[in-house]
């Protein structure tokens, strides 16, 4: 492919000085036509990452614990070990897309984790199911943080929220799909020549996954500035806007070394990871979703069907979230609220056995915990706009921090617990309520923050003043960060709260 250059300061002057009503009207054309582009793609990408991650949980319901011959926390180990590889790789994974193309990296990728997930249809006995699964999260790792980070190179933070819902969307749906494929193949495949059920289910996933992912390589964008698809004005928009609303210059790059260090020396990250890896600790019940509603006594096709509900009704919940999140411009608030709910659902699950009410606490667990998942996510890219080397090292620590909950949270679930695993639930109402407490000093801190950013502006405005200029205006603003190096921002930015 021919290299296509940036966007010269003469495009983005041509930006700049546009008709406001034109403006309106070629910006809203551009973003539909990005939508139409790289959002069905996200979608079906991480649906398939999710379904290969999780296919495990349906398995089980289709004997693979007793095909296999598991015993004790065996399944709990091989659940926990995709993260130990996911985790490993998340960091480097996302420092180096900056330097790569995104459109044949990802999917690259994705074509490797849906040869592994197939694979699991030849494993044999445990140590075969727990490399499979081991390598399985080492290739999948670079999806998630790279997709979060693709999606903040080319929607302002009015509209990251909301995208970042619907992509994360795909990941609740999968959970429904999971169930419903189980379902399915369990119904309609199990014995076919000669193979369990549940190896027809990595086989047919799998190969699903591959098929996609070769179809994503021609589908995909790479950066606003580096797009051929694009056309010279349009590209320039899809930069210019960003700069515009969210101090982001993606055009410029620095040391990745140096983001790598500026995203551990700010504290904003740390409090960020810390909401993060309390909603991954409590919502490592998705695993175990299954599990749970196969204690109800119902049959093997009845469970993986009763699963899918839940799943529907949190994707619902997410989305609404993120579209008041979005509307309201407001973060925190729409964190908070759907976690107390979670947190109801989890005591309801720890304090009693009737039917009904453990089925409704499963559908306030996951509408609490992963219908607010999705504004969290957002509120990394918005608080941590640039440079775009910190920004994209801060999605993959975050990411990485909140994984490490993956490796221990699946052990709160033995078998000896059910049906109803009371110290996972006590554990993770906990986790509710900490999750809270770290969203509102957070909130106040960067309210702290926004206070300096008015001063500081009002001081460089007016030496600006005192410099001749009749109209003082604020291009950028610059400060000292922790570690001692220098933010700058766009005039007027302000951290979302």
């Amino acid at each position: 492919m021919a290299r296509i250059s940036p966007p010269t300061l003469e495009e983005l002057d041509a930006i700049s000085t546009m008709d406001p009503l034109e403006y309106k009207i070629k910006q809203k054309k551009l973003v539909r036509r990005i939508d139409m582009r790289l959002m069905p793609c996200l979608i079906l990408m991480i649906i398939m990452n999710y379904l290969d991650r999780n296919a495990l949980a349906n398995a089980r319901i289709q004997g693979l614990d007793v095909d296999l011959g598991l015993k004790g926390n065996q399944f709990n180990t091989a659940i926990s070990v995709l993260f130990a590889g996911y985790i490993a790789l998340q960091i480097p994974s996302n420092a180096f897309i900056t330097r790569t193309r995104p459109s044949v990296y990802l999917p690259t990728c994705m074509i490797i984790w849906g040869i592994v997930s197939t694979c699991t249809a030849a494993v044999q006995n445990f140590t075969g199911l727990v490399l499979v699964r081991f390598f399985l999260g080492f290739v999948e790792a670079p999806y998630f943080p790279g997709a979060l980070f693709l999606l903040s190179s080319w929607y302002t933070r009015e509209e990251l929220a909301l995208r970042t819902s619907i992509l994360y969307a795909g990941s609740l749906l999968a959970g429904g799909f999971g169930g419903l494929i189980g379902a399915g193949v369990e119904s309609g495949l199990d014995g076919n020549l000669g193979l369990e059920s549940w190896r027809w289910l990595f086989i047919i996933e799998g190969s699903i996954t591959i098929f996609i992912a070769i179809c994503a390589i021609f589908v995909i964008p790479d950066f606003p500035h580096t797009t051929a698809w694009l056309s010279p004005e349009e590209r320039a928009m899809a930069t210019k806007r960003l700069q515009d609303t969210s101090g982001s210059h993606d055009t410029e790059r620095g040391s990745i070394f140096s983001g790598v260090k500026m995203a551990v020396l700010d504290y904003k990250v740390w409090l960020l990871a810390l909401i993060i890896i309390t909603k991954t600790s409590a919502g490592a019940v998705t695993s175990f979703i299954p599990t749970l509603v196969k204690t109800f006594g119902y049959s093997k096709v009845q469970t993986l069907l009763l699963v899918a509900p839940p799943y529907v009704f949190a994707t619902l919940v997410a989305l609404s979230v993120s579209y008041s999140s979005d509307k309201r411009g407001e973060r925190a608030f729409h964190i908070m609220v759907p976690m107390f709910f979670g947190m109801v659902g989890f005591v309801i699950a720890a304090a009693t056995q009737v039917l009904a009410a453990r089925y409704l606490a499963i559908f306030l667990m996951l509408a609490g915990v992963y219908g607010s998942y999705n504004v969290a996510l957002a509120w990394i890219s918005s608080t941590l706009p640039r440079p775009v080397e910190k920004r994209a090292a801060a999605i993959a620590l975050v990411n990485t921090i909140g994984n490490f909950a993956q490796i221990y949270s699946p052990y709160m679930y033995p078998k000896s617990d059910g049906p109803r695993y009371l110290v996972a639930m006590i554990c993770n109402a906990i986790f509710c309520t900490l999750c809270i407490l770290t969203t509102l000093t957070l909130r106040h801190l960067l309210k702290h923050e926004n206070t300096k950013l008015d001063v500081l502006e009002a001081q460089q405005n007016a030496e600006m003043g005192e410099m001749g200029k009749s109209k003082p205006s604020v291009e950028e603003i610059v400060d000292v960060a922790r570690g001692g190096g220098v933010v700058v921002l766009s005039g007027g930015f302000r951290y979302r709260l």
